[in-house]
């Protein structure tokens, strides 16, 4: 049935709104992460008024940055291998069992996601480096090898598989594998043929995304591979601020970028063809007890997992920061030597908290307003290329972000490079990404009938959000201002370029210490990163009892 004009017109109205709510995520992401890594681009290849595009062969064909990019592929393909090997089987057992303690126990499996990266090899390095707990007892060190990365970057993105995977895996109707059973099929025949193709969308996902983390890795890296190894992402860092090659920090930029590109591309493909594939089922009938002796070793097995690759790093990096008698390494926290910081060290929680605030109301502006302007299906392609343009701070180098913001943002009207505010500018990117994938599922999932019968009745698209929209979202906004909290505050990459001196962050704080030789300095470290791991535990386990089933993964 045709629609009048005046049915038309209120229709009208929308679009004209969802492109209305676009204009300030368009804006911001201009101004603050095109603009930037733009700026950075020209730096390094635009010389005398000429491009020198020749300059990225040039660079890409020197042998020490060909085994960069080696490394950096065959190290992510490697880390994305074993986190499925490790983390598919808690996929299963988080999908399909129920047992006490679970929801706890999930949102443990989480924390290792939101911990800064920084804390992650200061974690990996009390356990597997010099002086650690393999060293103290057995004599072994990994921090040397490149299994010590592989280890960290398996803890890192082992919820990405459990909450990806798992979490459509807990919505599929298990009757469709019992029933190729019932037909004669054996178990790895009906896993194979019913079970494998419906996860395929979802695995693939979690696949490209563990992926991209990995080949992106910095302060993972950094703290463990020390100047053995080298990603793409380490090797920018050590162009711009120790060698001052800002050509050659141009080039592996680019060559990053177009390889995010495709990695995101791909990315969401596989997203598109899991919201419209399958045909779900609550995911609170499909879990169950574990019955027979090899289920209960199943979850038995998982749990083992959890705690040695999980659990383990994290414990004894408390136990670490606890060596000094008389709480020493938290004590010293409270003085200042003049010569790592100019301030005392527990400045920097507080100075990350204020920052993290700022930054979570920033993402939380700029992802709410995207969310809304994504929430059709139907969208352009204009709307579409938006979407994708929010994942790509995930995976541009954040270095190049950050040293962007020295350069690009330093005459008026945006002299920026002594403002307190570009902390919170470069944080709050890597949080409007989390922001707009935690609440676009819930905005989608709202009847689009009810807004157009609002529209249509004469409402206001702000009232339209404000009495439709918000109710059925007010959880899904708690749930997204925890992971942009969680997310700015571990934000490293960016930050340890414009962080001034006197106002450290706790990642910065961490990596300073760290790079500092002595006893004392190691156990600050610790203390920091155990400071941080529990503000980031904490958040996750408010978020973990406000999600809902409709909230939707990562």
């Amino acid at each position: 049935m045709d629609l009048t004009s005046t049915e038309v017109a209120p229709v009208r109205r929308t679009y004209a709104a969802r492109l209305a709510l676009m204009a300030v995520p368009v804006a911001f992401f201009a101004v603050f992460f095109a603009y930037p890594v733009a700026a950075i681009l020209a730096r390094g290849l635009h010389v005398d008024g000429v491009w020198h595009f020749g300059r990225i062969w040039d660079v890409v064909a020197q042998s020490d940055i060909r085994h960069v990019l080696w490394f950096t592929t065959w190290q992510a393909l490697a880390s994305t291998a074993l986190t499925l090997l490790i983390a598919l089987p808690g996929a299963y057992v988080f999908a399909r069992f129920d047992f006490p303690g679970k929801q706890v126990l999930r949102a443990i499996v989480t924390v290792p996601f939101v911990l800064p990266t920084v804390v992650v090899g200061t974690a990996f390095l009390a356990l597997v480096g010099r002086g650690g707990l393999l060293d103290e007892l057995w004599g072994v060190r990994l921090d040397t090898t490149v299994w010590a990365i592989l280890l960290a970057h398996a803890f890192f993105n082992y919820a990405v598989v459990v909450r990806t995977v798992g979490g459509l895996w807990g919505q599929l109707d298990p009757r469709q594998e019992e029933a190729a059973r019932m037909l004669g099929a054996s178990r790895l025949r009906a896993w194979r043929q019913i079970t494998l193709p419906a996860l395929a969308p979802a695995l693939a996902a979690a696949t490209l995304m563990v992926f991209l983390f990995t080949f992106t890795s910095f302060g993972v890296v950094q703290i463990l591979g020390g100047p053995t190894f080298s990603t793409l992402e380490v090797e920018i860092y050590r162009q711009t601020s120790e060698i001052f090659d800002l050509s050659t920090a141009a080039v592996l930029t680019i060559v990053q970028f177009v390889a995010v590109g495709a990695i995101l591309a791909l990315h969401a493909w596989t997203v598109r063809r899991r919201e419209t594939a399958l045909r779900l089922v609550d995911a609170s009938v499909t879990a169950r007890r574990p019955r027979g002796t090899g289920q209960w070793a199943l979850l038995a097995g998982v749990l083992a997992s959890i705690v040695v690759l999980l659990l383990l790093p994290l414990a004894v990096l408390v136990q670490r920061s606890f060596d000094a008698p008389g709480f020493g390494y938290y004590r010293a926290l409270t003085s200042s030597d003049g010569g790592v910081f100019l301030v005392a060290p527990i400045e920097a929680i507080g100075n990350s908290l204020q920052y993290a605030v700022v930054a979570t109301v920033i993402a939380m502006v700029i992802g709410g307003l995207a969310a809304a302007a994504l929430t059709r299906r139907d969208a352009g392609r204009f709307v579409r290329g938006f979407d994708a343009l929010l994942m790509l701070p995930l995976g541009v180098s954040a270095v190049t972000v950050g040293f962007g913001f020295l350069i690009a943002l330093d005459e008026p009207p945006l002299d920026l490079r002594a403002s307190w505010i570009l902390v919170p500018l470069a944080q709050a990117l890597v949080g409007v990404p989390f922001v707009v994938r935690t609440m676009l599922p819930v905005l989608r999932a709202v009847d689009g009938r009810l807004r157009e019968a609002a529209a249509v009745l004469g409402a206001s698209p702000w009232r339209v959000w404000r009495e439709v929209d918000l109710p059925m979202v007010r959880r899904a906004l708690l749930i997204a201002a925890g992971f942009a909290f969680a997310v700015s505050l571990g934000e490293f990459g960016a930050t340890v370029f414009i962080a001034r001196p006197d106002n450290p962050t706790l990642p910065v704080a961490v990596a300073r210490l760290l790079g500092r030789a002595g006893e004392l300095n190691y156990g600050q470290a610790m203390a920091l990163s155990t400071i941080l791991m529990v503000v980031c535990a904490a958040a996750l386990l408010v978020l973990e009892r406000l999600r809902t089933d409709r909230t939707g993964e990562f």
